[in-house]
Parts: C-alpha cells; structure tokens; sequence
C-alpha cells in the first residue's frame, strides 16, 4: 500500500518504486460499460499486460483499482488502455464520490425507461407464441409488417447495448453473454425479416422477448449497483464539516478541510470530534462506539487521545490536533473499506463461463449444417433453414431467465422472511460459508447496558437503593443512566424529585435527594474521605457504579451488555450447517471471555481494532476458508467489505447495513442461518435452471442440425424451456427456513 504524502491535484497515491523504474503510483478508476464476469476479466487481462502495471477490476463496484510505474507508463496511458477494450475510465476523486452516487441513479432509470418501453413493443407480440405453441403454427391476428415495425426497436434500441457488448467482447478475443444474445436474437429477426419478404412463419416475438428480459436483468442490476457507493459516503459524513478552533484566546469556526496539526480545537458536550489529536484541557466522557466497539463511553482527561467521529457527550474539550482531514483513523476505515470493496472476488458467472464454449460450438454447427446441406442440394433457403433452427435452439432465452427468476423468487422469499439479500453474488457466496466472524456488540448481545444486580448497604433495600439512583440520573441519556432508568421503569419506582445537581465527566453524578446530598458514580469518586475504596468485583466483565452519601457507601450497581436469547441456538445451528463461529470484538477480554463461553463459541479475540478485524478476516481467507462476517456498527464496515459474504444487522448502524452484502431486519443471530439455507435452496434451483436450460439444447441441436426440426418447433421448444425453468423458479416461493433441532 502506497503511503499517503501531502494533497495533490492527482488522486492517486506514491511511493518509491526501490529499483529505479520511478514510483509506485495507486490509481483508483471508476469503469463504464462493464456488462458481465467476462467483461471485468477481460479488462483486467488487458490492464495487466501493460508495462510495469498491476490492476484488480471489480465488476460489482464498477472500479479498478491499478498500481503502475511511472518510468513506464502514466495514467493517461491506463486510461487509454482501457478505452481500447471499449470501456471507458475516469479517476476517483473526492468530487466524482459525490457525483457516484447521482449516476448510478441516473442509469438506474434509464434501465428503467428502456425496460418499460421495450416491454410495451413486446406484449403484443408475445400474443403470437399462443397460436404456435397450441399448434396452429400459421395462425397470426396481426400482420408481418407490424410485427416487423414493433420488433424493430427492441432489437436495435433497447438491444443496442448487447450489439455493442458483444463487438467489445469479440475484439477482445472473448465470448460473453452479449456475444449470445446478439447471435439469438438477429438470427430470428434477420430471419423473420427474411420470412416477411417471401412469406413464410416469423419468429420477431423470439428475439424481442430476449432482449426484453435480459434488459429486466440489466435493470435489476443497475439497481443494485445504484447503493453500492452510500457506505463510503456515510463513512466520511461522519466528520464534522466545521470546527471550532481556538485562535488568540477566541473561539472560530472554520471549514474542518482548512485544520491544520497543532491547531487548538474546541468540542462542546453533544458535538462529534473533527480531528484526531489529545486533550489539552477539560474533561467529559466520549462515545467511542463507531471505531471501537465498546458499548461504555469512556472518560477522558488531558493528555488522553480522542478520534475524529466519535461524540463527545458531556463535557468542554480543548483538542490539540494531530490528524486531520483524511489522516485520521475514520478516514483510514474508509480507506481501508473502499480497498475492499474494489477487491477482487474469485467468482465468475456459470452462464458467462459456459457460453465461451457454448458459443462457438452452435456457431460452428449452424455454420457446418448450413455449408453441408448447401453442397448436398444447392438450395440456399432449404439450407438456411436448419441452419436458423440451430441458431433459434441456442438462443439464451431459458439460459438468460436461469439465474434471474430464482435470483428473483428467492430474494422476494427472503424478504418475507426478513433477510434482505444485496446481490445474486451474495447468494452464492453464502452458499459456500465455511467460517463466520461474529462482532459481540449489537450482534450477539443487546448492544445496550443493562442493570444485573443490586448490592445495598447502610439499612436500604434494593428498591430504595434504585429509586435513589435512578433520581440522580432523571433527565441524562447517558448509558449508565438509561440502563437505571429502565430498571427503576420495569420496578415501578418513581424518581424522586432532585436538587443541586451537578455532573463530574468521567467520575459521576451528584445531587440532593430527600434532604441527603448522594453521588453515584466510579468507587474512587464516590467513597468518602477517610474511608477505605471497596474492592474491585472479580468478574470484570460488568460495569460497576455506586451510591453514597456524604458518610457511607449505600449500594453497589452491576451492569453488562446481556447476551441475546437467540445467540447460544443460533450458533448451534450454524455449527450443524458446518460453519465455524469466531468471535472478533473491541472490548475488553473479561467480556469477551464471559460472552463467548455462554453463547458457546470456543474461538475469540478481544481488544481488535476495526483494521485487525479486516486482517484477522484475511487470515482466514488465506487459508481457503469462504468467510463471512456479522456486524453492526461502524468498526465492522472494514471487516464486512473484505468478507466474502458479509450480514448486518438492522438495527445497528447505517454504515454496517450500508457495507453489508445481507441484512438481517430481525436482530437475531439465526437469521445468518437462514439466510445461508435460502442461499443453498435459491442457488440449487439455480443449478436445476440451467440443466433445465440446456437439456433442450443438448436434445435438440442434433435434431436441428439433421434438419428434423424446423424453426417453428425450434421456437417452440425454447418457450417449452423458458416456462419449465420460471415454474421451477416459482417453487422458491414455498420455502422456509428449516426447523432448528431441540
């Protein structure tokens, strides 16, 4: 990874290069034009034969990301190169992140005019395939040369991009899909178009219903790719646009791009943190969740350090800055996201695999039955027509709908079901989850500071104990204090009323109740003068506070973020589906030992910043294993793009739904097991699908090709084809989640 140097106009990123070639430059490149697998191979193919460049290109993201030597080659030249494949490149800047997210909801509907519009010229033709498939293969209510004039711009202007694919991918030296529809589709309008002149069956409702449900798939598509950009741009809203920095003992506010190390900034209680840096002054508490995972907010004091993005919650703080702009450690989970997202992952399209094969075998037999039979009879048209019906057998209609109508019913399926699935490459990622790396917080607990046990002393009861508690926090929304609310709520105990409060930040809470001046807070602050300090619980997993009044310790109040009731039968069932459980969290390893033994995971690792849970997810893809990743918040956005296979739960933060490939709406952990069943059901039917697909191809093209089957019949099988595969499809739509063991 290159190391950062100081803002330049390029967006790319140096470092020496050690042998004298130059430097090492890293050039992030958004890429249009990209139709499939194919497509993003291709292109990386061409890329990487460049002198001295080495490039992964991403087709869900649209990216490449190229590192060059630039005593070799510049960046003018890979986007050259890449413009000579046919696509086209644009470097990533901080202005085209914000322009990412407009075109991609531009295209999205565009796709979405092209579809309707095809669709419309397609119906009443799709009206034909009724008559042929009872058998009446002449009867026809609408005349050659409207069906002519109706299939005319769906092939050439809703079917323009699969004209345009399919060039790039044969100057390239390859075949994709593209390369199979153009063929399909023009040979039953060329042909019809040829049936119109002489008189004879049309095949126009073939080729336009093709294109018409590839282009849905097209749409389908660009609505996924349409959000792929919200992670990193709520990543980087989480710094404040403005700043409050102290200059001549006054207070300015200022663009936070214009910080600078060094500058004196202030943060008031409920603000979030410009800057990375260190407390001069001041004291307050800090929520520190969205980097670290830990659910307590934590004190700081001068000379603590405190991070860009994190909110200060109740307390005046003078920062002196020392990372500022995009040197801090948000910024660099941003990096660190984004480097994940644009990775590549080692999946390819089975329909995009086989059709460079399949392709090029059906060109050759129309090709051989069309030259053969031209020799043997010397007629041109009785020669063309089997040629055509191999070319009608082999359209990718069936082909086309394999993946997307499971895709389709499987996903609608998931959504009853509360499991909200990003893409089909999510689907078949999951399919094949062999490790899942589970965050603690949000994700396997509660996510929230919960009241355990009461320990009263000095002639109080538990109840008196809380009410007193619960008085002096009445009003605050910090976590300590909702949790005691809460528990004083579920009691029935009513706060009474309070005086002369007055809050310590990172210590407690003090006030007068009854008539008797409490504080409830950390046992250093709240023992009296002259007393000895209690000792320390040994289980150091809970949070401890107490009361006391102005002579004595009254209570003890133990708190932890409680294990969720389906945590412990959800790892269970991920063990029985051959999954193994890891647990990766920031917090303490008390906590974390304590969680994990009762949600029975045997494999943890605490105190993980979010860049060693993205390392740690690494290592274990290192080794073969396919790994996926359950978060909730901030700190897991790293780990969740460089999985394989990635879930967020609902109800934690945007950023982890943003970053995650599956979204669980339930927060529960056997939604994950869910999930990774739906995605073995959707991709068995896709598999189904496809030999489906090519059962009649494989059947029909010898028969094709010996001219005992002619284009009407070859149509007909293909339709035959299309409704078994959308039927077998439609069985998804009674699936359900298998019943957990007792």
């Amino acid at each position: 990874m290159a190391t950062p140097v100081a803002p330049a106009p390029s967006p790319a990123s140096f470092e020496l290069a050690g042998d004298g070639a130059g430097a090492t430059c890293t050039l992030d490149l958004a890429i249009a034009g990209m139709t499939c697998a194919a497509c993003s191979t291709r292109l990386e193919r061409v890329l990487n034969a460049q002198p001295g460049v080495e490039a992964r290109v991403n087709l869900a993201t649209e990216k490449a990301r190229v590192t060059y030597r630039t005593g070799l080659i510049d960046e003018a030249g890979v986007i050259a190169a890449v413009a000579r494949t046919g696509f086209s490149a644009s470097p990533i800047t901080e202005t085209s992140r914000a322009e990412e997210k407009a075109r991609k909801a531009a295209e999205y509907q565009h796709e979405l005019r092209v579809f309707a519009i095809s669709a419309l010229f397609t119906l009443p033709l799709l009206a034909q395939m009724i008559p042929m498939l009872a058998g009446a293969h002449h009867v026809s209510w609408m005349p050659p040369w409207l069906q002519w004039l109706l299939a005319t711009p769906v092939q050439f202007w809703a079917g323009k991009r699969f004209y345009t694919g399919a060039w790039n991918s044969l100057r390239g030296g390859g075949a994709n899909m593209d390369v199979l529809v153009t063929l399909g589709t023009s040979a039953a309008y060329f042909f019809s178009v040829y049936m119109v002149l002489l008189g004879g069956p049309l095949y126009f409702e073939a080729s336009a219903a093709v294109v018409t449900l590839v282009r849905l798939g097209k749409l389908l598509e660009a609505r996924a790719k349409s959000r792929t950009s919200g992670a990193i741009e709520q990543l980087i809203g989480l710094q404040p646009r403005t700043a409050r920095v102290e200059c001549d003992g006054k207070a300015t506010e200022i663009e936070a791009a214009l910080l600078k190390a060094g500058d004196i900034v202030l943060v008031r209680a409920g603000e979030r943190i410009p800057v990375d840096g260190v407390v001069r002054d001041g004291a307050s508490s800090v929520d520190e969740s969205l980097l670290t995972g830990e659910s307590l907010p934590l004190a700081k004091r001068a000379g603590d350090r405190v991070h860009a993005g994190t909110q200060n919650l109740d307390g005046l703080l003078r920062v002196r800055a020392e990372g500022v702009g995009a040197h801090t450690q948000l910024m660099e989970i941003v990096r660190l996201t984004e480097a994940a997202q644009g990775s590549k992952a080692p999946i390819q399209q089975l329909a995009d695999r086989i059709s460079g094969v399949f392709v090029p075998i059906v060109i050759a037999i129309a090709l051989a039955t069309f030259a053969g039979r031209w020799l043997a009879s010397g007629d041109f048209t009785q020669s063309l027509i089997p040629a055509v019906a191999v070319l009608v057998i082999a359209c990718p209609c069936a082909l086309g709908l394999a993946t997307p109508t499971a895709v389709m019913v499987g996903l609608g399926r998931g959504a009853q079901l509360g499991i909200l699935v990003r893409s089909a490459e999510a689907l078949e990622r999951a399919e094949k989850l062999s490790v899942l790396a589970l965050d603690k917080t949000g994700t396997l607990t509660e996510g929230k500071l919960a009241l355990l046990g009461i320990e009263a002393e000095g002639g109080l009861n538990d109840d008196g104990a809380l009410r007193l508690a619960a008085s002096l926090e009445q009003g605050s929304t910090h976590p300590l204090a909702l949790a005691l609310l809460e528990a004083a709520q579920a009691r029935g105990l009513a706060p009474a009323p309070m005086t002369a409060f007055a809050n310590e930040p990172g210590d407690g809470v003090s006030g007068e109740v009854a008539g008797r001046r409490l504080r409830l807070g950390t046992a250093e602050w709240t023992t009296p003068v002259g007393q000895s300090q209690p000792d320390k619980m040994s289980n150091t997993s809970m949070t401890t506070i107490w009361l006391a009044d102005e002579t004595a310790l009254l209570a003890r109040f133990s708190l932890a973020d409680r294990l969720r009731p389906s945590s412990s039968p959800a790892v269970a069932r991920l063990k029985a589906l051959g999954i193994r459980a890891i647990m990766l969290t920031g917090d303490q390893e008390a906590a974390a030992a304590a969680i994990a033994r009762e949600a029975g995971i045997a494999e943890w690792r605490a105190r993980v910043k979010p860049q060693d849970k993205a390392a740690a997810v690494a290592a274990l893809k290192a080794e073969g294993q396919v790994v996926g990743m359950a978060g909730d918040g901030v700190n897991d956005a790293p780990a969740l793009a460089s999985a394989d296979v990635s879930f967020g739960m609902a109800a934690g933060s945007d950023i982890a739904l943003e970053a995650a490939d599956i979204t669980l709406m339930r927060s529960d952990l056997n939604g994950v097991a869910d999930a990774v069943a739906l995605s073995r059901a959707v991709m068995k039917k896709i598999r189904q699908n496809l030999f489906f697909a090519f059962a009649y191809n494989v059947l029909a093209l010898p028969l094709a090709a010996a001219g005992m089957l002619n284009p009407v019949i070859a149509g007909a099988a293909m339709a035959l084809s299309s409704v078994s595969v959308v039927s077998n499809s439609l069985l998804l739509k009674r699936w359900k989640p298998p019943t957990p063991n007792p």
